[in-house]
């Protein structure tokens, strides 16, 4: 069978382009989804610290997080947090700066001290913003629910194929066997360079990099109210996660070639170090660790598009930490971009212009 669009990467990315292929063209597009992997969300998707804040990603990525939103609340995927950013005295620049940047945006940002929100925040920890709107995401449930409408369409998903080479027309040779398609869909994450270039397209520059997340249980525990909270200098994050745990990360990048990922110890022991600078909680026992992959494109914007030129080949990569809260819009976006029709009401004022792969082309 030849289909007409070959997804490569069942992950957020490629299962949510893929549900929403079916959403706007009534299923009337045959669509092939390829993990590498045996089963789709292993890597980046499913190491997720799984949450939806709208300043996470910075301007350039909030208004796909606003926009997904309402999908995310209509379908019971996002759950009530708030994010807390900190800061001390010296980072009061920092603070004013974050509050510039989103003042047009409609990101709802109070400045508050953010000592009574956080028992035992240590007494430097003076400053603080409080963004409410901030959610956990239900990223399992998402990405099921992604396939599943993907499957509905008429997509279909073949795992452990991962792309060893793609030759135009396009005949995809993978380890689960020969596929043909007229479109590629470049959405394999921290190996889209990798995919482009196995299907003789030059690689833009997506780099991976390693990001640590560590369970905690705290004594005393957390409390059951505690917000996001997370360091305006980016040096950490941690929230709630139930039973009186959280899960802390470093804020960690460090680059690294695409894999499957583990924690350094090093890393791990850096995020206790920072989070011990932040409370005066005893750590009582680290209880999980974990890495994942962010992968980002050199101005650290998705990208979503036909590779100029190439009306066979489209990128739908680069989603760096916010793949996941931005999925519904994104999705939407890049398949009315690769149908070549208007995309849903809800994306419509989006300009797909920032996010289009010719600007890496010169």
């Amino acid at each position: 069978m030849r289909y007409d669009i070959a997804i490569v990467g069942a992950g957020i990315a490629g299962a949510s382009l893929a549900a929403a292929i079916g959403d706007l063209s009534g299923g009337g597009a045959s669509v092939l989804l390829l993990e590498g992997e045996d089963a789709p969300g292993y890597h980046a998707t499913g190491r997720s610290a799984a949450f939806w804040s709208e300043s996470y990603g910075g301007p350039g990525i909030q208004p796909l997080t606003t926009a997904s939103g309402p999908a995310l609340r209509d379908g019971g995927f996002l759950a009530p947090l708030g994010s807390l950013h900190i800061g001390r005295a010296q980072d009061a620049g920092r603070i004013d700066a974050f509050l510039a940047e989103f003042a047009e945006s409609g990101v709802a940002l109070t400045p508050l001290d953010p000592r009574p929100l956080v028992p035992g925040l240590r007494a430097d920890w003076s400053l603080g913003v409080m963004e409410a709107s901030s959610a956990y995401i239900d990223v399992a449930a998402l990405h099921a629910d992604c396939l599943a409408r993907a499957r509905r369409h008429g997509a279909t998903l073949v795992t452990g194929a991962s792309l060893n080479a793609a030759t135009r027309g396009w005949t995809l040779k993978t380890g689960a066997g020969t596929f043909a398609a007229d479109i590629v869909v470049n959405a394999a994450g921290a190996w889209a360079d990798a995919v482009a270039e196995r299907a003789g397209i030059g690689p833009i520059g997506i780099q991976p990099y390693r990001r640590t997340v560590v369970q905690l249980r705290t004594d005393p525990p957390s409390p059951a109210d505690l917000p996001h909270v997370a360091d305006i200098s980016g040096n950490f994050y941690f929230k709630p996660e139930g039973a009186g745990r959280l899960w802390l990360s470093p804020h960690d990048e460090t680059p690294v070639d695409p894999h499957d990922v583990q924690p350094e110890e090093l890393d791990v022991a850096i995020a206790i170090d920072r989070f011990e600078q932040a409370v005066d909680w005893r750590v009582a026992a680290v209880e999980r660790r974990w890495a994942g992959l962010r992968s980002f494109a050199p101005d650290r914007l998705p990208v979503y598009g036909f590779e100029p030129g190439r009306g066979d080949f489209f990128w739908c990569a680069g989603q760096g930490g916010f793949g996941i809260q931005t999925a519904p819009a994104a999705a939407a976006l890049a398949a009315g971009l690769l149908l070549g029709v208007a995309p849903e009401a809800f994306v419509a004022d989006i300009d797909a212009g920032v996010y289009a792969p010719g600007r890496f082309r010169f």
